[in-house]
Order: structure tokens, then sequence, then C-alpha cells
């Protein structure tokens, strides 16, 4: 029986055509490139999933657990070093010293309590939570206590631009904290401990804040007091929720109880912990979000609807709070009319700032001239200050340059005429103030230096009684002798 022709695709011929074997072939092609392609993505994911793999180098969840928990007790060493570290940051932000600041935030033992927190909300801890409350409250009580003293009997009592950035939250320190907690965990929960821990007690400065909520009470600025306080509550609080985020997720065993119903109570009071804390944290950093975003956009409206010819912006005030949003600029140089003001308060909404109010003080309106004259004077005041101050302090020098010099050449006439009734041999005298350079020790100094000629060269005893007389008539300590 023979083979139909519609079946037959074997040919001697190499350029005939082989429909079925060709159809065969795609289809095989057409089946593995998916496959080929699923299985790069494959090896991709995998190799990812490889890289970030949090178990590798993982400590045991018990030595971790233990070593959070043995950082959490405040007392001893651990309390005495943070008095230390407390001064050592008062000091820094007294100074406006940013390289003690950070000294001091490496030394300080706070991350302990706040790490304790987020641990123990995740391992359904009821006790290490309790003890590392406790503790943190201790911790802050001294830490605020030891900065409020310092402040009290420092003789420096002008708050530097250190110490005036940690008087109020922004988001940035939101994130920091959060991505800083997130960093310090992860850390911790390594069997070779790296230098994350106070990397992260940097970059989240927990120690500023309190050292700036104790100036807050010594100098009675409340505003201090409670903005510097409410940016270490931030950023304990979102420490302690990263920490809580990765002990879940790395899935740290629980802490489990032989009665039931205690271990359900005690869960209750976990969960109830961590949504009272978590809430209030969340709404607080939308709060800051919302803010910061508002400050941003009034200074763009600012830079970009506010340019003009021959009127000049003074200065700008933004005011943002949960009762008002105002933007009150104060303008020097050609008044802006009514029109105009009306056309900035219609642009206003442009730029996102809804129940913003925009209040414009200008010459010639509701601002007296007077005013801005004298805001025009302190301003550059306070911008050639130093340099006043630098020249101040060299007029001074050289005013008791020359008192000394004036000084000295009305002594040498005196003591011209006493020398030659000493020593009736004298021809020459003079006294002065000279620099002598040791050119070994690489020093220069200012010495009086005395000059006498005499007719026949002097005995040592003359010379020495000289060298008496001088120093009892000049009452210096060291003066030199240059005979002729």
């Amino acid at each position: 029986m023979g083979i139909p022709n519609k079946y037959f695709f074997l040919s001697s011929t190499p350029n005939e055509k082989r429909p079925i074997f060709t159809k065969a072939l795609s289809v095989m092609e057409e089946t593995q490139k998916p496959k080929k392609h699923r299985s790069k993505v494959i090896r991709v994911l995998l190799y990812l999933a490889h890289r970030f793999d949090l178990e590798e180098g993982k400590e045991d969840e018990l030595e971790t657990i233990e070593y959070i928990s043995k950082n959490v007790e405040f007392k001893g060493a651990n309390l005495w070093i943070l008095i230390f570290a407390i001064l050592v940051a008062s000091v820094g932000l007294n100074v406006n010293s940013t390289a003690v600041i950070i000294g001091a935030m490496l030394i300080s033992p706070l991350m302990g309590p706040i790490m304790g927190i987020g641990l123990a909300a995740g391992i359904n801890d009821f006790d290490l939570l309790k003890r590392s409350f406790r503790n943190l409250a201790v911790a802050v009580s001294i830490a605020i206590l030891t900065s409020t003293l310092y402040f009290l009997v420092t003789p420096i009592s002008d708050a530097q631009s250190e110490l005036l950035a940690r008087t109020e939250p922004t988001v940035w320190d939101v994130l920091i904290a959060l991505f800083g907690g997130l960093a310090g965990i992860v850390a911790g929960s390594r069997k070779e401990k790296s230098n994350a821990i106070p990397g992260v007690a940097i970059a989240t400065a927990l120690m500023p804040p309190l050292c700036t909520a104790g100036y807050g009470i010594a100098t009675g600025n409340l505003l201090y007091f409670f903005g510097a306080f409410y940016l270490f509550f931030i950023n304990s609080v979102f420490i302690s929720l990263s920490t809580y985020l990765i002990v879940r997720f790395m899935g740290y065993p629980k802490k489990h109880f032989l009665d039931p119903k205690r271990e359900k109570r005690v869960q209750t009071y976990i969960t109830l912990f961590t949504l009272m804390t978590i809430i209030p944290s969340i709404y607080l950093a939308y709060g800051i979000v919302k803010q910061s975003l508002w400050n941003q956009q009034a200074r763009k409206f600012i830079q970009t609807e506010m340019k003009f010819p021959k009127t000049q912006i003074l200065n700008a005030d933004y005011a943002y709070s949960s009762e008002e949003r105002k933007i009150e600029v104060s303008l020097i140089g050609e008044a802006l009319s009514d029109e105009e003001i009306e056309i900035l308060r219609t642009k206003i909404f442009d730029f996102g700032l809804t129940e913003t109010e925009l209040v414009i003080n200008q010459s010639g309106s509701s601002t007296d001239m007077r005013v801005l004259r004298n805001d025009i004077l302190k301003d550059l005041y306070e911008r050639n200050e130093m340099l006043i101050q630098t020249k101040d302090e060299k007029i001074a020098l050289l005013e008791k340059e020359l008192a000394q010099d004036a000084q000295i050449r009305i002594l040498s006439t005196e003591m011209a005429e006493e020398a030659k009734i000493n020593h009736p041999g004298l021809r020459k005298f003079s006294i002065g103030r000279s620099i002598f350079s040791d050119l070994d020790a690489k020093k220069s100094d200012t010495l009086i230096a005395a000059y006498a000629s005499f007719k026949n060269r002097p005995s040592s005893a003359e010379i020495q009684k000289l060298k008496q007389w001088l120093k009892i008539r000049t009452k210096a300590d060291t003066v030199a002798l240059i005979l002729d």
C-alpha cells in the first residue's frame, strides 16, 4: 500500500518544500521560547532571592533576643555612660560643634530600650515590654535632668544652629528613624555584629533632642522643650516600629504561656499597645509630611510668583498649624496695586496652598517705613556683626600695643638718668620692647631689651648689678641686656 503524497515529507532535493516538517519545527520553537523566557525570569528571581536572603549569617533567634534584652537595662555603668554622653552632647550643642555631638551619640546607650520595645511587641513578651518602657522612662528623665542642670550653670546661653535644628521634626526625621531602625534590627540579628548600631544612633540623633528639651526647661522656653521632645518621641516610635516589623517578618518565636487565658490577655495588651503606638505615629507622620509639603510649596510660590522689577521682598514668614495657614510677606520699593495683590491671592491655589492666607505688607500701606528701615539695618548688622567684632578686637590689640610702647618710651627716659647715677662710666642707655625668636624651638616672644655702652669695659659685678636693677625697675621676669 502506497503512502499518500500529502504525507510524504522526505526528499532528496534540498530546495524542495517540506510543509509538515516545517510546521512541526515552528510549533516546537514557539513552545520552547516561552519556556526559555520563563526560566530566565526564574533564574533572576532566584539570584535576587539569594542576594537578599536575611537567613544567611543570621544569629540564633534566642541569642538575638537575649542580646537586645541585655541592652534594655539602665543601671550601673550604662547609667553613668548615659549621663556622660548627655553632658558631652550638651557641650557640643552649647558650642555648636557637630563633631562633639556625633561623639556623644556614638557612646549613647539609648538604642537598647527603644529596640527592646519593638522586639517585645513582636514576640508577645509583655514582661520585656514593661521592662523596656520602665528603663526608657528612667533614661529619658535622667537625660533631661542632666542637660537641664548643665544649661542652668553654663555661661553660654544663646541657642546655636545645632540646637535650633532639633526643635521641630520634619518628614526627613521620620524617614531616617524608620530606615535607621530597620538597619539596626537587621544588624542586631547577625552573628557578626557590625558598626550599624552606632551608625543608627548617629543617624536618628536620639541624644540632641533630649539635650535641647533640657535647654528649653533651663531657659523657660516651652516651645523648644515640646518641639525637641516631640522629635525624640517620633524617632523612638519609628525605631520601635521598624524593629517590630523585622521581628515579625523574620518569624521570631513568640512567647507562649502555660495558661491560655493569660496568653490571650497578654496578646490583647500587646495588640492594643501596638495599635496605640502605630496609629498616632502614622497620624503624626502624616501631619509632618503635610507641613513639609506645604512649606515647600509656599517657598516655591514666593520664589516663582513674587518677582517684580521695582519691588523686593524684605522677608517672608510661614505659619502652619491646624488653626491657620498663613504666608506673610514684607515688600519694599514700588507698592503693588490691589489688582496685583488679588491676582497673587488667586495664584496661590495653583500651588495647592488651599486655606492659606496671603498677607502682604508694603511701604505706604499697613507697614510703617521706619519698621522696614529698622529691619534692613538689623539684617545688615547681623551680617556684618562678625566682621565688626573682628575689627574691634584688632583695634583693641593695636591700642594695647601702642600704650605699652608709649609707656616703655617714658620709662626709658627716666631709667637712663637713674642708670647714669648708679653707673658713672655709662655713656649710652636705652630700653625697648623687642621680638626674640628661638630658632631651634621655632617660637617667638616679646621681651624688654636694654642697651648699655660704657667708656671702659665694666666688671662682672657691675654687669650683674645692672641686670638686677633692670629687673626690679621694669618689674619684668626677663630682661635682655646688650652691652657695647
